[in-house]
């Protein structure tokens, strides 16, 4: 999006502090409150709300007073409607109708202790929707943030001094980036981005010592610590993470750098070359060949963030899984049997489908494989869970997309962390696509709680391969998730059918630009046309006795009683 790179121009950000009426003050704080319990009206984010209203009529510098009633607003007690605070503000001089203010306030006051909680940015968010803005204006203000503390400072001339403290007399209302930012300090930024913007700020702020305003406004002491500290820390987010002992069965786990392109070449928007306020993972389920790209070629069109990252995991045993898919849908199409097990499957008598005895008959090519990888991506997930708990990726939210077994190293990941205190605030959003692991109510019930946004279970009825995968075993407790629609009174959690777009669990990765829209995920479009996804016919034959072993898998009833832990 245009002017991505710089952020907004600080001439044309507000104080708020200073600018809004009482009344003005009195209805952000009331739509903040409202939309809190809209949003967490659950026990374990009662913490985050108390703390998170307080610290806005703190920063609006309201009376005691207020807070009683703002309480109210928030457990639900005291109904009010958002229309009634933005009407209000709508009114005031100082926004001129332009509501964007608020979430320029809310950013910078969101990040001001060192980590922008995801339930912060899910707020945010919401606030966008309320007041009509389209949510590229958040990661504009968010861009700002970023810029304001990263960008490279050239040592000024006296005149040009002299210029810059006249024309910051004339503005002082509006120099909110060197106001609310001086608070905030390169310290808040190194935090929130786990280390990656500290040689940037470290070299900005080293040509900033002839006089900047935000240097001054750290202090001297301050200053040269902050300095210290950017130029000792050495961190170089998740594409520098490295699994330094082998954990569990887990032979290969690293993230590498996921961009966006397009026919022409990779899209110039995406490179950044600066942190983000926020990032995304995208997990595949298999992979078809051994190409480069293998793992990032179903995401090819994502744009769910700026910075994005695709986790490379036990390559090894997602290719064999993924030559004896598309042999056993290659033998299926030919035994021109994959519409009635469709139409089997819709039937409802899932649990007995008369399966072809040819496709019986070829059972052990998928069997072995897909349990070694039903085990291993469990393993995956929980590692997974290590390191965002350790916030290698710095103090800032995390949104999950994945797909098959993809999708149940997310569910994993977010199950272990649903079992460890102080888990929430770190991921943002979670798709589970096609997701091979268990419906059971009350494991999703648990799971939506580390989840500040929208937990989406995107599943296809009319999946025959992921049904024949799950034929010999008893159906897990509550049934596949990839399957069905998950039955919870939980607004976080969303179901979506994608039998509409996908035929059945082969589909995923070629039809993954239109899943994503239909999901609501922010994706490259080019020419309005979905990029074509190449389908590798090189390795359609029964894998030889020749092929290196795979570690055989535990046995099916363990698997199960995995799922159903």
């Amino acid at each position: 999006f245009e002017g991505s790179e710089q952020g907004i121009e600080e001439n044309d950000l507000l104080d708020l502090t200073k600018e809004l009426t009482d009344a003005g003050k009195y209805s952000y704080v009331g739509l903040c409150a409202v939309s809190l319990h809209a949003l967490f009206d659950t026990e374990w984010d009662k913490q985050f709300c108390q703390k998170c209203l307080k610290c806005i009529i703190k920063h609006m510098e309201l009376p005691n007073t207020v807070e009683p009633i703002m309480q109210l607003l928030l457990s639900g007690e005291m109904e009010n409607t958002v229309e009634s605070f933005t009407d209000i503000l709508k009114t005031e001089d100082a926004l001129e109708g332009n509501l964007t203010y608020l979430l320029q306030d809310l950013i910078a006051l969101a990040v001001q202790e060192g980590e922008y909680d995801a339930r912060w940015r899910v707020l945010i968010r919401q606030i966008a929707t309320v007041i009509g803005a389209k949510f590229e204006e958040v990661e504009l203000y968010e861009i700002t943030v970023i810029h304001c503390l990263t960008r490279d400072h050239r040592v000024l001339s006296e005149a040009e001094k002299k210029a810059m403290k006249s024309r910051a007399r004339l503005v002082k209302a509006k120099r909110y980036a060197m106001i609310g930012l001086a608070t905030i300090g390169g310290g808040a930024l190194i935090g929130v981005t786990g280390g990656l913007a500290a040689p940037l700020i470290g070299s900005g702020l080293a040509s900033m010592v002839g006089g900047s305003a935000l240097f001054s406004a750290l202090g001297y002491g301050a200053g040269a610590a902050v300095v210290g500290t950017f130029f000792g820390a050495a961190g170089a987010g998740l594409a520098g993470y490295k699994m330094n002992k082998r954990v569990g069965e887990i032979e290969e786990f690293a993230f590498g750098q996921l961009c966006p392109y397009t026919e022409n070449g990779r899209d110039g928007m995406t490179m950044v070359t600066t942190p983000q306020l926020d990032i995304s993972i995208a997990l595949s389920g298999w992979i078809k060949d051994e190409s480069e790209d293998n793992f990032t070629r179903p995401w090819k069109t994502l744009c769910s963030s700026r910075e994005q990252y695709y986790l490379r995991y036990e390559s090894t045993y997602l290719l064999e899984l993924g030559r004896a898919m598309e042999y056993i849908m290659t033998i299926a199409l030919s035994m021109a049997t994959q519409e009635a097990l469709k139409f089997t499957i819709l039937s409802g008598i899932v649990n007995a489908v008369a399966w072809p005895a040819g496709l019986l008959g070829l059972a052990s090519v998928i069997d072995n494989p897909w349990g070694v990888c039903c085990r291993r991506s469990a393993q995956v997930g929980k590692h997974l869970a290590e390191v965002l708990i350790n916030r290698e990726h710095g103090r800032r939210p995390v949104t999950l997309i994945g797909y098959s077994l993809g999708a149940r190293v997310i569910f994993y990941c977010l199950r272990e962390m649903s079992e460890r205190d102080n888990c929430t605030g770190v991921i943002q959003d979670a798709y589970l696509i096609g997701a091979p692991c268990t419906g059971n109510v009350e494991k999703w019930e648990r799971i939506c709680k580390v989840v500040a946004g929208k937990i989406t279970n995107a599943y296809c009825k009319t999946d025959w391969l992921l049904r024949f995968l799950y034929r010999t075993l008893s159906m897990p407790r509550g049934g596949v998730a990839g399957l069905q629609a998950i039955d919870i009174n939980n607004k976080r959690l969303r179901n979506v059918d994608l039998s509409h777009i996908v035929s059945g669990h082969g589909d995923y990765p070629d039809k993954m630009q239109e899943i994503l829209i239909e999901l609501g995920v922010r994706v490259i479009e080019h020419d309005g046309e979905q990029l074509a996804i190449t389908r590798s016919h090189e390795h359609l034959v029964v894998p030889s006795n020749n092929n290196k072993p795979m570690n055989k898998s535990q046995s099916d009833s363990v698997l199960v009683q995995n799922d159903n832990k």
